[in-house]
């Protein structure tokens, strides 16, 4: 709550530019995998909300309505909007968005989205144990043509995509084609119309805890775009 407070005086200070940034946490996670990157964009003067959602309890289409609708009632009318979303959280917003239109929408930040699903899901989906531990979201996230992810199109919308590099599941890595995460590979994290595109070699569960990609986030929040290692 004093967050929130310092988030909205400090937002209240900077007039025109003050944004709020719904922050949207990944599948069978919670807000709090989500508060080093809360704390981190409180202090460059956004106001915060930190959504949860039962993330195994529904279907993808479900859990859109539920987290964002709520999310965006907390925003000041007066406020742009913007997504910083980890894994399935993107997608949400992906779902979201092709149902809705948010008219004060500014910028969306997805760290490893699974964008045109994950091989995981393919591979694994029919062992026993998997639906009970990712719930339906989790097996709407394969890489078939009808799967979630690969029927929403293209974004219309501002994005910038953080993919990592970086492995600790190297069983699950092994079912992954080229460079992954761990759970998303690089190429499937990206989108058609996304305003850009970075790698960096981060583990798909700390991709929101790191201060380089935090660092990233907060560029392409700013300035929409990422600072890329061959810019001067």
């Amino acid at each position: 709550m004093k967050l929130m407070l310092l988030a909205f005086l400090l937002c209240f200070s900077m007039g025109a530019q003050a944004s709020c940034v719904v922050l949207l946490h990944g599948l069978a996670r919670t807000p709090s995998s989500m508060a080093t990157l809360e704390q981190a964009l409180i202090r460059e003067g956004f106001l915060l909300i930190n959504e949860g959602y039962p993330s195994r309890q529904h279907s993808i289409e479900f859990l859109a309505e539920l987290a964002i609708k709520s999310a965006l009632v907390k925003c000041p009318k007066d406020m742009r909007v913007n997504f910083v979303t980890h894994s399935l959280g993107g997608i949400l917003v992906r779902q979201y968005l092709s149902k809705h239109e948010i008219a004060n929408l500014n910028r969306v930040v997805m760290l490893g989205p699974p964008n045109k699903g994950s091989e995981v899901v393919d591979k694994l989906r029919d062992v026993l144990g998997f639906n009970f531990i990712n719930g339906d979201a989790g097996m709407q996230l394969g890489t078939g043509e009808l799967s979630i992810p690969n029927t929403l199109g293209k974004a219309n919308f501002d994005v910038g995509i953080v993919a990592g590099t970086n492995s600790i599941n190297w069983i699950l890595s092994s079912l992954i084609p080229n460079a992954d995460d761990g759970k998303v590979s690089v190429e499937s994290t990206k989108l058609e119309g996304m305003g850009d595109h970075i790698e960096m070699p981060v583990a798909h569960p700390f991709l929101m805890k790191n201060e380089r990609v935090i660092a990233q986030v907060i560029n392409y929040l700013k300035n929409g775009s990422f600072e890329h290692d061959d810019n001067p």
